[in-house]
This record gives C-alpha cells, structure tokens and sequence, in this order.
C-alpha cells in the first residue's frame, strides 16, 4: 500500500506525543538491521560482532500517516542478578536498555530463528512481561522454507504475536510493521517542529566527548569510561538549548573519537570514524575538543582541525580537563593552541571540564554567540564599501604584469558567510592578499567562530556582445520552431542550376 493512496483527514490535537517503538533482545540478533530497515536507511552500525551497539540510537519515522520513532538498543548479554563475568559494558548497556523500555509504548523482541529459542530470550521475554506493556515478536533471518517451519518454537517465550522477518531480503517488515503500529493514530498533520541546530562533538578517543555531552544534557545518556573507543554510533540526542531567556530546540551528537587511518584495527571502527565525519558535515556547530595542556596538541587534533576547516563548519574549541591541567595558566595553553592550529584562528577557545562542569556557563554563553553569527547577513552595498576600504588601504599586488581588479563584491550565503568576488583575472589574486581580504572581512563585519569563503569570479568583458549572441540564438531557435509547426521545408537559394533557381523564386514569392 502506497503513502499516496491513503486518505488521512483526522488532525492531530495541540500537544501531540509521537509513540516510541524500542527494539530490543540478546545480542547479535540482528535488531540493529531490523532497526535500518524500519527506517529505511542505514543509521545504526550493522557487524556480525556481537555488542557493536552501545548507546540508544533514536530516529524518527513515518508510515501510513502514523508518525512514531524507534529506538535500538544494546544486546542483553546477562541474566538478572548475574554478577560474575559481567563486565562495565554489559552494566552500562542494561542501563541503557532499562531507560528504552520505560519510555517505550511498544516492544519488539528480536530473536534469531537460526539458532532457535535460547536461555537468554527467554530472560529478555520474562523482563518485558513484567513492564505489562505490548510486546511484538520479530523471529528474524527467516531467509528460507526451512526456517519457516521453526518459528512455531518461539511460543515458548509466551508471546501470541509471532512475525517471520527476514532484515537481509527486507521480508516480513511490512506485517510486523501494520501489528506494531495498530493502536497508533493516524493524524493529517502534525504540529511541526522548529528546525532543530545540530550541534557534533568530536575530537580524538578519550578527550571526553560523551562527558561533554552528559554534562550539556544534565543526565548520562551516553556511555563514558577510561577506554579509547567506547562510543562507536553517532548518538543524536534531541534537547531544549537555553541562549539567555530563550530556549532553542537542538541536537547533540556524540562521535566516536577519530584516529589515524593507520590505527583503525577494525572495520567496526571503520564505520565508526565515518559516521562521525558525517555527523561533522550535518552539524551546525562543531565543538573540536582537545585536552589542556601546555605542551600542545597531537598530530591527530590537527588532522581533525583540518577536516572541521574544510566543511566550513562554525567551530568552538573546547579545552577539556582544565581540571587536571598542571599548568593553570590559560596563556600560555592558548598561545601553544593558536601556534598549532593556525587554520582554527577564527575559533573561539573555551577551557572547561566536563568532569566537574567547570565554565559549562561559558561554552552556552559561546554557543549563543556563535548561533548569531550564523544568521548574520551584510548588504551588498556595504560589502562594497568594505572592499573599496580593504583596496585603498592595501593595493593588490602585482602578479606577472598584470594587477588583480576588483569590479564588484556581494554575500552569497551566512553559514558560512561567503562572498563572491567579480574580478578581472581570478589567477592575478595572490594567495597572501586573499588571507588579507579574509581578515579584512572578519575584522570588519566582527565574525568569530566561523570560516570565512571568497571565491573569485571572472567579469566578462563585453557584456553587450554576450546579449546579443544570446538573443540572435533565441531568434533562430523561434525561426526553428517556426518551420516545424507549419510544416514547411528549409530551402536553400546556394544550389545550383534548375534547383537553386527554384528555391530563389519561392524565397522572392514569400518577401512579396
């Protein structure tokens, strides 16, 4: 059945709650494949590795008119109780497994029909009985005949609603889907939500991004630990940003920490380092964190500083640990920061730590900053004279025998704020005067925290000539069309003899 064909006419009331599915089960059951297939795209981090999922991973989705969002979640590895052999990952997953289940209004238990009903399903099966909420069961890589003849056997886990589903052939997705979804409205429309800032944390492993992230949300969402590599998806986790009196609807993104190509030991991590420089490219704001030390950055901080400049992302640089710092003083930290990261200078620098939440006030006051300049916009008008200012000031050098030209100037676009540049010859620009003209423009319109763009156009040097090229070719295209719609024939008055005589009398006919 196709969106289309269904007609929704029922509005949706003023304070509409989305209903939540959350995917649950053992590990390496394949929920993280159920959960791509759900919402047709591939989010969650698919690995025949069991534990690759970590943290809650939410994203919204639609179907039929029914707008709900569904939640995947770590595999439940141990049983209740258990204490030996369970390790700081298996307690932090079940954590986080334990908070999806009580915000859920439906449950899908994902089983894997290949290996039949174990132990640790009937434990997961016992858990969710007793939160007294709608369980679905997805008896997942039913692939063949064979594997439908076993499905039978999970109704020992006492659940009446049994589905095949097949995550690798995308089967059965449509029938679990219309039974977990019966009992939620159907709406017209809904109220629609205010674009929502994006807002990625991203560093090397172990700076303390998803501690940044924890103390900005007020709560531990995400996974934190001593260990390089705890976070591995791309979290978003949507909350109230409050800049002042006003509260703004944001995202935070926590990334799995990015290290060199040649350390990358798996392709779990793989995966991993790509969806955090993808969180990178739809993020609005990006808060580089590195560690406060006077000896300065690694070699990695300026590999990641390279790739924020290259996005055109606005930036703040968040010196973590300023807590542990040997050396308190701020100068001397930042100084070393600039001599780093000479390509981050428009970054502002905040030292904070996110262990004790020490000048977290700071970094929301930076953010709010940074937010206005990214709705900053100057008029063409006084781009000009600012040019007109920066070329009398400062000439532009000559390059060969020719010197650079600037005609006019004008803001294409504020995120980032960039500015086309008519000029005679674009190659006549030497690359010290274009640095000058981007510190011209930052000084002059005040932008902070965010790259500045001038690109260069040639002007073309007869623009007459130009219009009327143009309109002789719409001329002869409407001749063209002309001839087609009545149906007549190109003559041609160059041939020769009996031809050519006839071609000139019809030519003579038609001036006539």
């Amino acid at each position: 059945m196709n969106e289309e064909n269904i007609n929704i006419d029922k509005p949706a009331p003023e304070k509409f709650r989305i209903p939540t599915i959350a995917i649950v089960g053992r590990p390496n059951v394949g929920k993280s494949s159920l959960f791509n297939a759900i919402i047709k795209r591939r989010l969650a981090i698919v690995h025949e590795a069991s534990g690759v999922t970590r943290d809650r991973i939410v994203s919204p989705a639609i179907r039929h008119g029914k707008h709900f969002q569904v939640i995947d979640t770590g595999g439940l590895g141990t049983f209740a109780g258990e204490e030996r052999k369970v390790d700081m990952w298996d307690r932090n997953i079940r954590a986080q497994v334990e908070i999806a289940i009580e915000g859920a209004d439906v449950l899908v238990l994902v089983v894997n029909v290949q290996q039949g009903v174990v132990p640790l399903d009937e434990e997961v099966a016992d858990r969710l009985r007793e939160c007294g909420k709608k369980v679905i069961v997805a008896v997942n890589k039913v692939d063949d005949g064979s594997h439908q003849k076993m499905v039978p056997e999970f109704s020992r886990l006492g659940y009446e609603d049994l589905f095949p589903v097949s995550c690798l052939h995308r089967q059965g997705i449509d029938e679990l889907l219309e039974k977990t979804l019966e009992d939620f409205e159907a709406y017209e429309n809904i109220p629609e939500r205010p674009q929502a800032l994006k807002i990625a944390a991203v560093g090397r492993p172990n700076v303390g991004k998803s501690s940044l992230i924890n103390r900005l949300l007020g709560e531990k969402r995400v996974m934190v630990s001593e260990i390089a590599g705890t976070t591995r998806d791309s979290v978003d986790v949507d909350f109230e940003l409050k800049i002042g009196d006003e509260k703004l609807p944001a995202t935070l993104i926590d990334t799995a920490g990015l290290r060199k190509r040649g350390k990358v030991s798996d392709a779990i991590e793989m995966f991993s380092v790509m969806r955090a420089q993808s969180a990178i490219e739809r993020a609005n704001i990006v808060l580089f964190l590195v560690e406060a030390k006077p000896e300065g950055v690694t070699a990695q901080d300026k590999k990641i500083a390279s790739i924020i400049h290259d996005s055109g992302k606005a930036c703040i640089i968040v010196a973590n640990k300023w807590d542990i710092c040997e050396n308190k003083d701020p100068k001397a930290v930042l100084d070393e920061l600039r001599y780093s990261l000479p390509g981050m200078s428009y970054a502002p620098v905040v030292f904070a730590s996110a262990l004790d939440g020490k000048n977290m006030d700071k970094l929301m006051d930076m953010i709010g900053a940074v937010i206005e300049q990214l709705e900053v916009h100057v008029s063409t008008s006084m781009v000009n004279r600012v040019v007109e200012d920066a070329i009398q000031r400062n000439a532009p050098p000559v390059v060969g025998t020719s010197r650079l030209k600037i005609y006019y100037t004008t803001m294409v676009g504020s995120a980032p704020p960039t500015f086309l540049l008519f000029v005679n010859n674009p190659k006549l620009c030497a690359k010290n005067y274009l640095a000058y003209l981007n510190n011209y423009f930052r000084e002059a319109f005040g932008f902070f925290g965010i790259p500045i763009i001038i690109r260069l156009r040639e002007r073309p040097k007869n623009v007459e000539s130009i219009r009327t090229r143009q309109t002789a070719r719409e001329a002869i295209d409407k001749m063209k069309k002309s001839r087609r719609a009545s149906g007549s024939k190109r003559v041609n008055p160059n041939l020769k003899g009996t031809k050519g005589m006839k071609a000139k009398r019809k030519i003579q006919r038609g001036q006539k």
